[in-house]
């Protein structure tokens, strides 16, 4: 969305800056910095016992976007959008199920930022629905995404360590190819230091007078 039109908008209802990126990326650690509301999209993930979620080599593979509930995503941030405040699940990772439910707020703000691995997959539904500020997607080379990953992983016990390696050494080897689909599916590739440039820019659209 131009900078002009965000300022026109911006007084009616918010917008969402949805941030993409691999596994490992640091996509919260640099939607927190960006001082905006966050929404994290991990917390749509199915729960375990859904009959719909997608499987590989016997287990459920959580790492492709049909095991996560896009719709539900898509119309907590529409919600937001339109009205300032959603109610969000809390989702436990290491035990693969909703614990609870939260209500997020925006506080009046004009932009907020909702991140996840499948951030990409609603970017043309957030366009069509009218909500859409901008879509960005991490760029950081696959060997750090691996190690950041890891320990991220092994210090939360998300999972299993055996589990979390060999997924780490999966998703390494599918790096790139993730976020070439980020690309294609309409996010911008940037590092850290130009999505909180970006965001500054957007923020400062909002702040100007139309």
């Amino acid at each position: 969305m131009l900078l002009t039109e965000l300022r026109t908008v911006s007084m009616r209802n918010a917008r969402v800056v949805l941030l993409a990126g691999p596994s490992g990326s640091g996509k919260s650690y640099i939607a927190r910095r960006t001082e905006l509301p966050v929404l994290c999209l991990d917390d749509f993930y199915k729960d375990g016992h859904d009959p719909t979620l997608p499987r590989a080599h016997g287990t459920v593979d959580w790492d492709a976007p049909q095991s996560w509930d896009g719709t539900a995503a898509l119309h907590a941030i529409v919600e937001l959008a339109h009205t300032g405040a959603a109610k969000i699940p809390i989702y436990d990772i290491a035990h693969s199920r909703r614990s609870a439910d939260r209500l997020f707020q925006l506080d009046g703000s004009p932009i907020f930022m909702a991140e996840g691995i499948f951030a990409a997959e609603i970017v043309e539904r957030c366009r069509e629905a009218g909500v859409l500020a901008d879509a960005l997607a991490v760029q950081r080379p696959p060997v750090v995404n691996f190690v950041r990953r890891l320990v991220r992983d092994l210090r939360e016990h998300r999972k299993p360590p055996r589990v979390l390696i060999t997924r780490g050494i999966r998703l390494w080897r599918r790096d790139r190819g993730i976020l070439r689909r980020q690309i294609t599916l309409g996010c911008d590739p940037m590092t850290a230091r130009r999505i909180w440039a970006r965001v500054r820019a957007l923020r400062s659209a909002c702040d100007t007078p139309a």
